[in-house]
């Protein structure tokens, strides 16, 4: 081992480790009076120690430089007298390189001193406004792990890199990533069976497995478990090496953040902090990534989230910052006027449109709130399925949970989920009931993408994956867990609908408005911005029994150029109702665009055009638990006397035929 360095000390400012050309600089936090420094290791595990040293010491932080040929082809751990401490600002780990290695002791894991160049390419943060975002969460090994994906690299960030077309035919504008920074996947504990700390506000149990009660059972789970949603302490610093195929980690990650920025895809970090991490190392943490890798945004789950300092970095101004909730005391705080860059979960959204997607009475009023909640300080997510409880298509599918491969005899995840199984627990072969699952998937999916504020589906989603009732699939490395690419009737069909989905929201900007709309007319054009409708026009019920509702959005108060204006009628009940159309200008007709009840090539183009041309009394059928879209289109005078229909302010667009996944 080279002895011929040059050790310096000096007075850091800020933790972590600096490589240049010929030498790395150490800069340590080690709250300790006894002999600490750093451990340097060869490739044959020989290793050296530097001792930290009064003279470069400032407060609780260590300086020491080592200058000299080679340095960085070593690896290194810190010293705290005969403790090992792997530095916690390290940028890559080595020693986790392998997902899921047996074994019952906890891993032996380093530092690495490497200093890569990358070419950025030009690559610069997209800065999607809120109003125009769509997110897409997957989970990096579970998005292409299963042999149905047809990427070469699966579970890699290389996989995704493949994927990249879908991703891009299917319209989303940002992948949001679960915890994909070095952690230990292997849940073992020498002592004590390990317990997972899982991020507030989730509504399922931590892990538990009871070692008086099997002993013998839990010894063995500690061998096979995984957790592979990485909920828990990790090396903030560092790209996940398993998910990384050959290249170092840090060039995966960078590859994969600016060929997605090439394609117009956003990239946003999950990031869980239990409750001993400080808040300014997790403001350092989210630091390096948006600069060194050009992340986009952050999730930020966990405890003593530091919104203040997050708010105040100027580092951070054109960051997404997406937290569970938002206190209200930081809003005046968190406010950017700029760029709207705070986010957060809207409300209890999931679980109350559920309930009103099945059917249950009392929430109607709720749910127009939802659907029209969108906040002058920060912007709100919707969806109705993520990582954590049932995908979307189980939510159909399933009432109770079904986790007993979990091996914690199913006490694990959330008890109360307020879904529906179509009258069949499970898989079924039942037409009736595939029929009724297929048009509750697209309610759901309609009722997401028509809302204001920022849609959120889980990879999978869009084409009905399952995961077989599992509702907490954080250890089910597997088929359950992985993402089923399927590509049969059922799947192609709610696929089909997804994009068209997209595209309507994308093509129209009154489906997405900046802030908020005011049930009003501001503009004194004839209109409110949005309105509603029941049996009688302008006169919706809004009682407790009340399940179906119009909703006129008015394509006048769109920015910029004029936008078509849009009805949904939605029927959450489970019988037809009639609901009234409001009139539009006399050069303007109501026509139907999509309809949950029929397929996505069902509806004929000009089936309610000729309806209105034979002089229909603005009343529309909505068919039980369904929302159908109408969407006003301007006709002109021909010289027969006959009216021509004019293509709107701005066109719907052709169909989307491709299949390509």
């Amino acid at each position: 081992m080279k002895t011929d360095w040059k050790i310096s000390y000096f007075r850091p400012d800020r933790q972590g480790v600096y490589p240049s050309k010929d030498s790395v600089s150490f800069a340590a936090c080690l709250l300790t009076d006894k002999e600490c420094g750093v451990i340097l290791y060869d490739s044959r595990g020989r290793q050296r120690r530097f001792p930290f040293k009064e003279e470069g010491k400032r407060g609780a932080l260590h300086g020491l430089r080592i200058e000299g040929e080679g340095v960085h082809n070593y690896t290194y751990n810190y010293y705290v007298d005969d403790q090992i401490i792997t530095d916690t600002y390290a940028r890559e780990v080595r020693g986790l390189e392998k997902w899921g290695a047996k074994g019952t002791r906890k891993r032996t894991t380093y530092g690495v001193l490497a200093c890569y160049d990358f070419d950025w390419q030009e690559d610069a943060p997209l800065m999607t406004p809120l109003a125009d975002s769509i997110f897409y969460g997957l989970n990096v090994r579970a998005f292409t792990m299963h042999k149905s994906s047809g990427v070469k690299e699966r579970g890699t960030f290389e996989g995704i890199i493949e994927k990249i077309p879908y991703l891009k035919s299917l319209g989303i504008t940002a992948v949001e990533l679960m915890p994909c920074y070095e952690y230990d996947e292997c849940m073992v504990q020498e002592t004590n069976y390990p317990q997972i700390s899982l991020p507030k506000g989730t509504d399922y149990l931590p892990v538990r497995i009871i070692k008086e009660a099997a002993p013998d059972f839990a010894a063995e789970a500690e061998k096979r478990k995984l957790n592979c949603w990485g909920f828990e302490k990790g090396f903030y610093f560092a790209p996940k090496s398993a998910y990384c195929k050959e290249k170092p980690p840090v060039i995966s990650f960078k590859t994969m953040v600016r060929e997605l920025h090439k394609n117009g895809i956003e990239v946003i970090m999950q990031f869980y902090f239990p409750p001993e991490i400080r808040q300014l190392y997790m403001l350092d943490v989210i630091k390096h990534w948006v600069m060194e890798y050009h992340i986009d945004g952050v999730r930020i789950s966990g405890f003593h989230i530091p919104f203040r300092l997050l708010a105040e970095e100027p580092v951070l101004r054109n960051t997404k910052i997406w937290c569970s909730y938002l206190p209200n005391e930081d809003f005046p705080v968190i406010s950017n006027p700029i760029f709207k860059n705070f986010i957060s979960d809207n409300g209890n959204y999931r679980n109350d449109i559920r309930r009103f997607l099945k059917g249950d009475e009392g929430l109607l009023s709720q749910a127009l709130g939802y659907h029209r909640c969108n906040p002058k300080e920060h912007g709100v997510v919707n969806y109705l399925a993520d990582y954590d409880g049932f995908t979307l298509y189980d939510c159909v599918s399933y009432e109770r949970k079904h986790n007993e491969a979990n091996g914690e005899d199913n006490r694990d995840g959330a008890d109360v989920n307020f879904t529906w199984n179509c009258g069949v627990e499970g898989d079924t072969r039942k037409k009736s009931i595939m029929d009724l699952r297929m048009k509750q998937i697209k309610n759901a999916l309609s009722f997401v993408f028509l809302s204001q504020g920022i849609p959120f589906i889980y990879s999978g989603d869009e084409f009905a994956s399952s995961r077989k009732g599992n509702n907490n699939c954080y250890c089910q490395d597997n088929e359950t867990g992985w993402v089923n690419w399927k590509d049969n009737q059922f799947s192609r069909e709610i696929l089909a609908y997804t994009q068209f989905l997209i595209r309507l929201r994308k093509e129209h900007p009154i489906l997405h408005m900046k802030d908020e709309l005011l049930v009003m007319d501001s503009k004194g054009c004839g209109c409110p911005d949005i309105s509603y409708h029941g049996i009688e026009a302008w006169r919706p019920d809004f009682g407790h029994i009340s399940r179906m509702i119009g909703i006129v959005l008015c394509g006048q108060y769109a920015p910029g150029e004029e936008d078509a204006s849009f009805y949904i009628a939605c029927n959450m009940h489970w019988e037809s109702h009639k609901l009234a159309l409001p009139k539009l200008s006399r050069d303007e007709k109501w026509v139907k665009i999509s309809d949950t009840s029929l397929s996505v090539d069902a509806l004929p183009q000009n089936e309610w055009e000729n309806r209105q041309e034979e002089g229909d009394d603005h009343v529309v059928t909505a068919d039980c638990r369904s929302i159908s879209v109408y969407m006003s289109k301007k006709y002109k005078e021909t010289k027969s006397g006959k009216k021509e229909r004019r293509s709107p302010a701005r066109s719907q667009g052709k169909k989307d035929k491709s299949k390509e996944r």
